[in-house]
């Protein structure tokens, strides 16, 4: 047994490793299987004994390599119990790799034998497909005819054989299924049936309405869904089916199914199953025919391929073949047909081909796929099937299953009966099957009810599952951490199979042994086979990736936003492959909930305060999604994620953002969708309205929505909405308490679905509106419908409670055609008629009472008239009121005037009782002063609504029901009439009369209080009123107090209007409410109550009083008044004068008005001292939330409502005249306040003083954000106190200082304690003296700091002394001056100053032109031992020369950094660096950019450079150097192989200096980013530069722009750049490329590209059309320039869309109006744009509103650049509209489009975002955000 080469040691450790595991050898098989799927244990060669047939198995894994033999070894020491004097061995010899032998066992080698490739899995996601037999290649020859008629004899028994061979195979894999550790025994056997459902009649079923719902309580549950996938009528052409679902919901799980039903024989007429799957299709690199893909990929016959696919062939209709996972399917084919099994094609060819039926004709086929754009190649009938998941039903019976023959099986039925949310996560079976492990776990140590709640989310559900299933009941944080990082790394290169080398040998034994990893054989070719790995479903891949991003150490924190992404899943405009990610922000999410918090702490290793850092990150970047505009797919995603943090702030937050009209549009939704979205809208104030249209929708969805108080209006428009949709619907109704509105309109509900929803709409007593349009129902529908909704108490007249029924019949006949002919005819005549105008004037005709009668009854006789004027007569009161009282059944459509016909006060009330019921009069004005009586009409209702919309009805219906919209408001105005409070009563009750009243004016009459009072009694008598105005009536402030008192009796009342010097008095509703407004008296509501219907809305109440004497009694009166007044309330007041005893009883007051949410103070002059008093409101009163006094002259405070959680304050006490005296004191009342979010102190008194006291104190104050003292006088002492102070201040992050005249001071804080503080000194004047308190104030401060110099006075010698001062015990030091000298004193000086620094200096950067040095000192100093040597061994210091490089050594010994840009370098400064750079043994960076150096300086600068040799980026970029010096350059370049950036832009490279280059770029293998910019290398160098791209695996970015590369060289550059697979950045602009490049580049575009610029390259619409091709769906592209190319039509068009894209440059490129709506719909593709530019193009107005149409949804845009081109102001008004319906964009640049000057300042002070200046303007963001 053993070899003669293995040592002693090894022989020992191989028998003590036989021994154990003879033990358990049923452990042994299992983990066998897992590493050798395509071995067929049950036919190995048969062991005499126990201990032969272990160390045979050994043998078989030892044979398979080093690192499955390492994981088998780390299994066995984790999942066993092995003696430590074991397992120490075992793993120190085997473990890691250092001590393999090459063979440990003689004996027969194992071969592939006939095996299943595939492991057992826990999830119904996972596993392979395909059974194998030695390989035996076919349909690598063609098949002669008369070789078939020779072997016609053995034809059928070769068949029979391989058909049995199929059964038995699939026989033998889906009978030995084995149990995990950790899984139930009923573990395999808990399947149900999900819930499917027909979605496309091209394909009927034997169901009545289209859902296949199974029934789970049959025997075995899925026999009768499963059998009528295939019950088609259709017996000719392709008979293909696609079951659609999203992930999870068990596609996979039921392709194995099919199989083994099939291998059961319950498929008996289907001959032969095969079952593909398009994740390990994608591996094969090779064209196949389909004889090879069913025997060389799948199971080989054994004789006789040929015949057996001839059998195939002729008996195609008993042939079923599965592919799963179309989605992933790779490798489009073009849409040629493939011409027959002979000619080798991709995989997805091929299945083309199946589905044409071009390839096995009649044959069947069955592919799974998530949802999206599915491949051009399935027919158009094929049937499409969705695949919903679990219901209820199914719930229970799952969990049922999965826990019989267990003691806790009604224990797990009650957990999740008694948890709504555990349902709704369990409708996902994958979600399911985990939440089953997780209670299987749980429930024999928990007590009843605690199981659910440690399962609250997912993610939870996932964490535990991984924490139970931990080896001996703990995890090893590095082995979680090791297979999260091969998770995340496979999701981000798009691998979700994974070779044996892929994953480290313990990260491999610990995915095994959690049953975590599954295994299976791949075939990536013809006799091709390897083992595989992949996680047991792919969002298990994308939690354990999820969980890298959260728990590694080396991820950045920072980067954790960039994958809180959301995708939209739109049907028809996704790309066609879906992305891998798509589940990751979901789990994200839910591992920053706060109960994540030990796990990821565990995981990680580090405390949870670290663990929260990087949680705060993830809800920052949520709660940014959470106000943006979203589309209905990201709104679903965003849900599920904001639902998986369980914090209640910011669901709350994203559902108070959510917009009132939410639309879902033509994605799939399930219950799980719609549950999520029910647990936002849980947080919402405010009603909302939910449309889905043309959404497949799960059928049981609906109940989804239970409880949901939330939804005022819900409609469904889809044919996909059944009779089982309807019943789950009339179960969610009733408890939908806010529902106004329902619409269930175009969906193929019958009349037994109508019958439940008729049942349940008397539950919904508060339905006003319902609409059941074209749902195929008859006439006795209708009328039970009717019959129901008559008991609804809103529905008693249909005219009054606004309820539309809308009811399309299907079909019509010849009748009800006629009908609407006689409709639509009258219509005609009617609008004829209407489009006369007539007019009647009668003026001082001397008419009477008596001549009233006769003139009615001529009017009612005479044609419709438009005006009718009846002034000047005689007419008196009764002629008036009978005048008044015909008016309803005359036919006046405008107005009737009776002015100046006798009207006393007496009359008017005849005359308002008389046009009371006038259901047309929009408006009555009577002015006795002015003799005035004018009645104005509306049109009639039905003219109002139009006529069309009744034709189009039934006739009968018509009959039934009346239809008349409601009806419309009335103005009534009494002004002038001299009404005093005794005419009121009287007046009130003839206004009472009228339902319709909205408008009373009472202004200009005699009320005073008296009347005041008394109206305010009557008011609540004349309803809903929408405005009430009493000017000109002689009120006091008494009356208006009492006025006050109204908003707790009226509903309908928002707002009160007072200004005591114009005696203007009004009171308005909130007219967008008054439809929800009930008219009539209110009851009492007790002080600071509130209406709830007010609060969903969120519409404040106002108080307003101007111009009014404001005395401490009366703001007493004032304050006790409002008190009793609803909220939100806002009270604005301005007087001339508000003392501070006023102001005090003011300020007093505010705690006792909790409702209120704002107080302004305007045009109101307070004294000094009032801004304590203000300061004193933080204390004072909690719920302020802001105080803002810009001036002693305008004071606002801002107030948050009771509900919401305390918060941030935020101070303003502006141009305060505020000194020092007031310093103290105001921060002592600051201090009090617990979290000051702002302070602002700008333009007040303070001078240096007032700021050094204030500096003092400012460690008491709580500020957390920023403190502006701009404008205060302050001096350079003022500065250097802040120097001086800063180190006491710990939270203090940032300080900035301008002392010229932009005079700026401003203080920035954190909420903790920073590391390092910045500050920014500009103009501050500095003297000599200054220099050394400068110094001794940076001394003080421990912690790392920033100083940044500008225009400071600071000369050459000031710098050296402060340099020579500034000491830190440890630390960074960055210090920039920016001097005017500095561009002056050349490189030589300025590298001198360096010399005297205290610190190690690691950072040189000298920029001339910007006249700027910056340097980084780094304390202690320490000595570089290296430098040491090469001091003291070359440096004579006799001359000052070496003297400056000595000390350069010194001071430099630790530089990594040395910029130089645009300097003129001499050659004393380059000898200078000549002697340096030897010495800088960490220079990592050396940058000499726009400068100019002497040949000889050159020669020295190549000469210290190359012996840098560890540069790891070098930019010699835009200088002045000449083809001789750079080629001389060039040797710097030799021996760089650390070299990771190299830049050589602006430099003549001929072509010798090109080779060169070329030659060492061969070496430098880590090169990341190469710029070779305006070099004009040619064809010549682009060929050369080609040739060395393949030698740079690493580089990502290249820039080749303005080098005159003609096509030639741009085709070669294009084949090589398709090798640089890590490519991210591509430019090769301002090159004559042409077409061919951009094919070239098209056909090979890098995978990971970013950015892509071609502008100016001589492209066409052909080059351009290939590109967006190529580019569509790209997943990390985020910029691309194709402008100054005559791109004509060629513009990009995508289908799939740019997910990532923010910039799109199209500048100058021929685009017109004709390619505008492509455009357009290819903009709205690329959610994440932020900038589009098309200026300079030939667009018109068609193409500004195809812009203008997509602007709203552009949630992301911020600017879009359409100068020059032909947008006419049409255009325009199109574009502001877009911008007014929501759009965030902040620019829309129009320069230079015809549109006249006047037009555009109309346009800019209706919209401020369109730009016609020349220059742009740059927004400002405003105070407080």
């Amino acid at each position: 047994m053993d070899p003669v080469s293995l040592q002693l040691g090894t022989k020992n450790l191989w028998s003590l490793l036989v021994r154990l595991l003879s033990k358990d050898p049923q452990w042994l098989n299992a983990k066998v299987k897992f590493f050798l799927p395509k071995m067929d244990l049950s036919s190995r060669n048969k062991a005499e004994d126990a201990t032969q047939g272990v160390m045979l198995q050994l043998n078989r894994l030892h044979t398979q390599g080093q690192a499955t033999w390492q994981a088998f070894i780390h299994c066995v020491c984790m999942e066993l119990d092995v003696p430590l004097d074991l397992e120490v061995p075992l793993l120190s010899t085997w473990g890691h790799g250092d001590a393999f032998p090459s063979q440990l066992e003689t004996g027969e080698e194992s071969r592939p034998e006939s095996q299943l490739h595939h492991g057992e899995s826990w999830s119904c996601g996972a596993g392979g497909g395909g059974l194998k037999r030695p390989h035996q290649s076919c349909g690598s020859s063609p098949r002669p005819k008369q070789c078939r008629k020779q072997q016609l004899g053995g034809y059928e028994e070769l068949a029979k054989r391989y058909l049995q061979l199929l059964r038995s195979s699939a026989q033998q894999r889906y009978g030995s299924r084995t149990r995990r550790p950790g899984q139930p025994l009923a573990f395999h056997q808990a399947y149900i049936p999900p819930v499917l459902q027909w979605s496309r009649a091209t394909a009927p079923f034997n169901t009545q309405e289209g859902a296949i719902l199974g029934d789970p309580k049959a025997e075995d549950g899925t026999e009768a869904s499963i059998l009528d996938l295939f019950n088609t009528k259709a017996d000719k052409g392709p008979r293909v089916t696609v079951l659609l679902g999203k992930a999870g919901m068990g596609k996979t799980t039921l392709a194995h199914r099919l199989c083994q039903k099939w291998a059961d024989g319950q498929l008996d007429r289907f001959q032969a199953l095969f079952l593909f799957e398009f994740r390990q299709l994608n591996l094969i690199t090779e064209f196949l025919t389909l004889p090879q893909l069913l025997f060389d990929l799948y199971l080989s016959p054994e004789a006789g391929p040929d015949l057996v696919f001839q059998y195939l062939e002729e008996n195609a209709k008993g042939v079923l073949l599965i592919f799963d996972g179309l989605d992933q399917a790779l490798h489009p084919h073009s849409s040629k047909d493939t011409a027959g099994p002979e000619a080798p094609s991709p995989a997805l060819a091929l299945f083309s081909g199946l589905c044409k039926g071009t390839l096995l004709p009649g044959c069947w086929v069955l592919a799974t796929s998530r949802p999206g754009k599915l491949p051009n190649c399935l027919p158009t009938e094929a049937a499409m099937v969705h695949m919903w998941g679990f219901d209820r039903p199914r719930v229970e019976e799952y969990v049922g299953r999965f826990f019989s023959n267990q003691p806790w099986q009604e224990a797990a039925l009650a957990e999740l009966r008694e948890n709504r949310h555990l349902q709704s996560m369990c409708a996902v079976p994958a979600v399911c099957q985990v939440t089953c492990l997780c209670l299987y776990n749980l429930l024999p140590s928990s007590s009843p009810g605690q199981s659910a709640a440690l399962l609250p989310t997912v993610t939870q559900n996932y964490v535990q599952m991984v924490s139970t299933l931990g080896p001996r009941g703990h995890l090893l944080p590095e082995s979680l951490l090791g297979l999260s990082e091969v998770a995340l790394r496979g999701l981000e290169t798009g691998k979700v199979i994974f070779s044996v080398g892929d994953i480290p040998p313990p990260m491999m034994a610990f995915g095994a042994a959690l049953g975590l990893l599954t295994s299976f054989c791949i075939c990536t070719g013809p006799g091709h086979q390897e083992t595989g790995y992949a996680f047991t479903h792919l969002s298990l891949q994308e939690f354990f990736a999820a969980l890298h991003l959260m728990a590694s150490p080396e991820v950045d924190k920072n980067a954790l936003a960039h994958y809180v992404t959301l995708s939209s899943r739109w049907v028809l405009r996704t790309k066609a492959r879906l992305g891998l990610l798509d589940h990751l922000p979901t789990f994200l999410a839910g591992l920053a909930s706060r109960a994540c918090c030990p796990f990821l702490s565990h995981v990680a290793q580090r405390d949870e305060v670290w663990v929260g850092a990087r949680q705060a990150e993830v809800m920052q970047a949520l709660r940014k999604l959470a106000t943006r505009r979203l589309t209905g797919p990201k709104v679903v995603a965003l849900c599920h994620c904001v639902g998986e943090t369980q914090e209640p702030e910011l669901a709350s937050l994203m559902a108070q953002s959510l917009p009132c009209h939410l639309s879902f549009h033509n994605f799939p939704l399930t219950y799980a969708d719609l549950a999520s979205l029910n647990n936002i809208l849980g947080h919402r104030n405010a009603p909302i309205q939910l449309d889905f249209e043309g959404c497949p929708l799960e059928p049981h969805c609906p109940e989804a929505l239970a409880g949901c108080k939330q939804v005022e209006n819900l409609s469904f428009k889809s044919r996909k909405c059944g009779d089982a949709f309807a019943e789950a619907l009339s179960r969610s109704l009733p408890t939908m308490g806010s529902l106004k509105k329902l619409g269930l309109a175009g969906s193929k509900i019958t009349a037994q679905g109508i019958g439940r929803l008729v049942q349940a709409l008397p539950l919904c007593p508060q339905l006003e509106e319902v609409s059941f349009q074209d749902n195929q129902l008859k006439d006795g529908v209708l009328l039970n419908i009717v019959e129901v909704l008559l008991c609804l108490p809103r529905l008693q007249k249909l005219e009054e409670a606004d309820l539309i029924f809308l009811l399309s019949p299907p079909t019509e006949t010849a009748a009800e055609l006629q009908g609407a002919s006689d409709l639509q005819g009258n219509a005609s005549q009617r609008k004829e008629a209407q489009s006369r105008s007539l007019a009647l004037r009668l003026q001082q005709c001397q008419l009477r009472v008596h001549d009233v009668q006769e003139l009615i009854a001529q009017l009612q006789e005479g044609p419709h008239l438009d005006k009718v004027d009846l002034s000047g007569n005689q007419l008196d009161n009764e002629g008036c009121r009978l005048m008044a009282e015909a008016a309803a059944q005359l036919d006046i459509t405008r107005n009737l005037d009776l002015s100046d016909n006798g009207l006393s006060v007496d009359g008017v009330y005849g005359v308002l009782s008389a046009v009371s019921m006038c259901q047309t009069l929009a408006e009555l004005h009577i002015s006795l002063l002015h003799k005035t009586v004018v009645l104005t009409f509306a049109p009639e209702q039905e003219e109002q609504g139009g006529i069309q919309e009744r034709a189009a009805l039934h006739d009968g219906l018509m009959r039934q029901m009346p239809c008349e919209l409601p009806p419309h408001s009335t103005r009534i105005r009494l002004t002038h009439c001299g009404l005093q409070a005794k005419h009121l009563a009287q007046l009130c009750r003839a206004l009472g009369g009228s339902c319709r009243l909205s408008h009373l004016d009472f202004s200009g009459n005699a009320l005073g209080d008296e009347g005041a009072a008394q109206l305010a009694q009557l008011l609540p008598g004349l309803g809903a009123l929408q405005s009430l105005n009493l000017s000109e009536n002689g009120l006091s402030l008494d009356s208006v107090f009492i006025l006050t008192q109204c908003f707790s009796t009226l509903q309908w009342l928002f707002h009160l209007e007072v200004n005591s010097e114009s005696q203007h008095v009004v009171l308005r509703g909130d007219r967008r409410g008054r439809d929800q407004l009930a008219g009539g008296p209110l009851p009492e509501f007790p002080a600071g109550a509130r209406f709830s219907a007010f609060d969903q809305r969120c519409i404040p109440r106002s108080v307003c009083l101007r111009q009014c004497l404001l005395e401490p009694l009366s703001l007493t009166h004032l304050c006790e008044t409002l008190e009793k007044c609803p909220g939100p309330l806002e009270v604005k007041l301005s007087c001339e004068v508000l003392s501070d005893q006023s102001l005090e009883t003011l300020l007093n007051h505010l705690p006792r008005l909790p409702q209120l949410s704002l107080l302004q103070l305007s045009e109101t002059r307070l004294s000094p001292r009032s801004p304590l008093l203000l300061a004193d409101l933080f204390s004072l009163c909690p719920q302020v939330q802001k105080v803002d006094l810009r001036s002693l002259y305008h004071t606002t405070l801002h107030f948050r409502s009771s509900e919401e959680q305390k918060g941030e304050f935020c101070g303003r006490f502006m141009d305060c005249a505020l000194s020092q005296e007031h310093v103290e004191p105001l921060c002592w009342l600051l201090s009090k306040c617990e979290d000051l979010n702002q302070l602002d102190l700008s333009a007040n008194l303070l001078g240096d003083d007032g700021l050094q006291c204030l500096l003092e104190c400012l460690p008491q104050l709580p500020i957390s954000a920023s403190l502006d003292l701009s404008h205060n006088s302050i001096s350079v002492e003022g500065a250097l106190c802040l120097v001086k102070t800063l180190p006491s201040c710990p939270r203090v992050r940032e300080a900035s200082v301008n002392l010229g005249s932009e005079q700026s001071f401003w203080i920035h804080f954190s909420r903790q304690e920073e590391a390092g503080k910045t500050l920014r000194l500009s103009q501050c004047s500095f003297r000599p003296e200054h220099v050394p308190r400068l110094a001794t104030g940076l001394n003080q401060a421990l912690k790392p700091t920033a100083l940044t110099l500008t225009q400071c006075c600071l000369g050459l010698k000031q710098l050296t002394v402060l340099l020579s001062l500034v000491r830190w015990p440890v630390g960074l030091f960055n210090l920039r001056v920016e001097e005017p000298w500095v561009g002056k004193a050349g490189v030589l000086a300025l590298l001198e100053v360096c010399t005297q620094a205290s610190g190690n200096i690691t950072e040189i950067s000298i920029a001339e032109a910007q006249q700027q040095l910056c340097l980084q000192l780094e304390f202690p100093r320490q000595e570089n031992p290296e430098a040491v040597a090469l001091r003291l061994a070359h440096c004579d210091l006799g001359t000052h020369h070496n003297l400056l490089v000595w000390q350069l050594m010194e001071t430099c010994a630790r530089l990594r950094q040395l910029s130089l840009s645009q300097v003129n370098l001499c050659d004393t400064s380059s000898l200078l660096l000549q002697s340096l750079l030897p010495s800088l043994s960490e220079l990592k960076t050396f940058r000499l950019t726009c400068s100019c150096v002497r040949s000889e300086g050159l020669a020295h600068l190549t000469s210290g450079l190359s012996h840098c040799l560890h540069l790891e980026e070098l930019d010699l970029s835009n200088n002045q150097f000449g083809e001789e010096g750079t080629r001389v350059l060039m040797g710097v370049l030799e021996g760089k192989c650390w070299l990771k950036r190299l830049d050589l832009s602006h430099l003549p490279l001929g072509g010798s200096i090109l080779a060169v280059l070329t030659q060492r770029l061969r070496h430098m293998a880590l090169l990341q980013s190469l710029r070779l910019s305006h070099n004009q290398i040619g064809d010549t160098g682009a060929q050369l530069l080609a040739a060395v791209l393949p030698w740079l695996p690493e580089l990502r970015k290249i820039d080749l722009s303005g080098n005159g590369i003609g096509p030639a060289g741009g085709v070669r550059l294009a084949e090589s750049l398709a090798l640089c697979r890590h490519l991210e950045q591509l430019m090769l602009g301002c090159n004559a490329l042409g077409d061919a490049t951009a094919l070239g580049l098209a056909q090979g575009l890098p995978r990971h590209l970013r950015i892509l610029h071609l502008p100016s390259s001589r492209l066409g619409p052909e080059g351009a059309l290939s590109l967006s091709q190529a580019l569509d769906g790209c997943p990390y592209v985020e910029e691309v320039s194709l402008a100054e190319n005559s791109l004509a039509r060629g513009i990009p068009q995508f289908c799939q869309g740019l997910p990532l894209l923010r910039r799109i440059d199209l500048v100058s490129c021929d685009i017109d109006d004709h390619t505008a709506k492509p455009l357009a719909a290819s903009l709205l593709l690329c959610p994440a744009l932020e900038e589009i530019l098309l200026s300079w193009n030939v667009l018109g107005d068609e193409a500004a509103a195809e812009l203008a149409r997509v602007l709203p949804q552009m949630g992301r845009l911020k600017r879009m650049d359409l100068e020059k081109n032909r947008i006419t102001a049409c255009g325009v008004w199109l574009l502001a509209e877009g911008l007014a319906q929501g759009s965030g964009i902040q620019v829309i640049r129009l320069w230079n489009n015809p549109i006249p000057p006047d037009t555009v300042q109309r346009l800019q002070r209706q919209e401020p975002r369109l730009d016609f200046a020349f220059f742009d303007k740059q927004p400002k963001a405003p105070w407080g955000t």
